[in-house]
């Protein structure tokens, strides 16, 4: 215990000398001149901040006409009415098949037949999981689309959408085997 109290002693005694070397007010000569200087030195301005000009709303009044930068048509062209170009429409009187509920994206090919006739089939799955097989001629999709061709990786079919002239036009589409079914 003694030992103790002589080190604490002798440790207090080393700081001793430190701790006075450390108060002595002389080291801040120059601190103290530069403090007096910069409080010498004439004070800076800042400028007030600009006033800004309030924002105006504007209201584009003349979206519904011409623009100025498109050349002037004549306004009976463009009225006139034009007749379908083709003579496509789709058959209004024949009974819809069950494929044709679905649209094309909700079906898939997942695979194909070949009859004892020859004849070829492709298997579509509905989204509800069912499959049916159909051949040439057999309609899917929901715009009167027509099997117009089944290979061993596609069906091909001609839809018959409207031109947004009145009129309709064929449009060609097909299935693609599903590659993941297994």
């Amino acid at each position: 215990m003694a030992k103790q109290h002589a080190g604490k002693a002798w440790l207090g005694l080393c700081l001793l000398p430190i701790l006075a070397a450390c108060s002595q007010s002389g080291g801040f000569s120059d601190l103290d001149r530069f403090m007096s200087e910069t409080r010498s030195k004439p004070r800076g301005h800042v400028e007030p901040l600009p006033e800004f000009q309030a924002y105006e709303a504007f209201t584009y009044s003349a979206a519904d006409r011409r623009s100025p930068f498109d050349p002037p048509m004549d306004v009976q062209l463009t009225m006139v009415e034009q007749k379908p170009v083709s003579g496509v429409e789709p058959d209004l009187d024949r009974p819809p098949e069950v494929l044709e509920t679905y649209s094309l994206n909700d079906l898939a090919m997942v695979g194909t037949l070949t009859g004892y006739d020859g004849g070829r089939y492709a298997l579509i799955r509905d989204p509800s999981g069912g499959v049916h097989r159909v051949r040439t001629g057999n309609y899917v999709g929901q715009n009167y689309g027509r099997i117009v061709g089944i290979n061993d990786t596609r069906v091909e079919i001609i839809e018959i959408v409207p031109n947004g002239r009145g009129g309709w036009v064929e449009r060609p589409r097909s299935l693609s085997l599903d590659e993941n079914e297994g």
